[in-house]
């Protein structure tokens, strides 16, 4: 007779012919495939969390690092307006030295029109010229200082390259308009005007006014 006993782990089977007890384990061993593997479902399973793992960090990083030249961008050009207008200011104030020392000067010399046409101010030295109808030229950079290159004859919407210089993405339009009342108060306005990257043009104004608080000699 034929005995076969099983358990786990092998199986013993042959012929017992005095056998009176049973193996309780089975002595055959177990064969596993070991050419299974991932079906194509959970491989595109796995791709997908892995590019999505991947993917959204780095498109986090783009955005964040496209904000920060945006507000780099902005904050100069605050202070590209603020230079404007005191740039302004100080030749005022310049020519009111010059009448306190004697000398018969408009306190508002170097503004080249108050009817509120646009000009620009390179506040290196403080010159002023108007624009053409067109517009304003870009601002322009030598590699330390915002300004105009000397060669460009104003007006030009448009300086070029050229001796060190080249266009920046900033345009800065410079306007004045005596208020009304009189003489003795001038507005002056800046618009700056940029883009950065992929954002849309951006724009804002600031103003300040002056006055005439030292008479005249006349």
């Amino acid at each position: 007779m034929k005995d076969q006993v099983s358990g786990f782990g092998c199986q013993v089977s042959g012929k017992r012919p005095n056998s009176w007890f049973a193996f309780p384990y089975n002595l055959k061993p177990k064969t596993y495939n070991l050419h299974a593997g991932f079906t194509l479902v959970e491989t595109l399973v796995a791709v997908s969390i892995l590019s999505v793992a991947i993917v959204s960090p780095m498109a986090l990083t783009a955005k964040s690092l496209a904000t920060a030249y945006y507000a780099r961008d902005q904050i100069t050009a605050f202070h590209l307006a603020q230079e404007a207008i005191e740039a302004i200011r100080h030749g005022r104030d310049n020519n009111i030295l010059v009448t306190v020392f004697g000398d018969s000067v408009d306190l508002l010399n170097g503004i080249p029109a108050t009817d509120g046409s646009p000009f620009i101010v390179d506040t290196r030295d403080d010159s002023t010229a108007l624009c053409p109808l067109e517009g304003c030229p870009p601002l322009q950079w030598d590699g330390r200082l915002y300004g105009y290159r000397p060669a460009c004859a104003m007006p030009t919407n448009d300086c070029g390259a050229g001796e060190g210089w080249e266009n920046t993405r900033f345009t800065r339009t410079v306007r004045a308009e005596f208020l009304p009342g009189g003489e003795d108060e001038v507005r002056i306005s800046v618009a700056i005007e940029w883009t950065t990257g992929s954002f849309q043009t951006r724009s804002f104004t600031i103003s300040a006014n002056l006055y005439r608080w030292v008479e005249e000699i006349q």
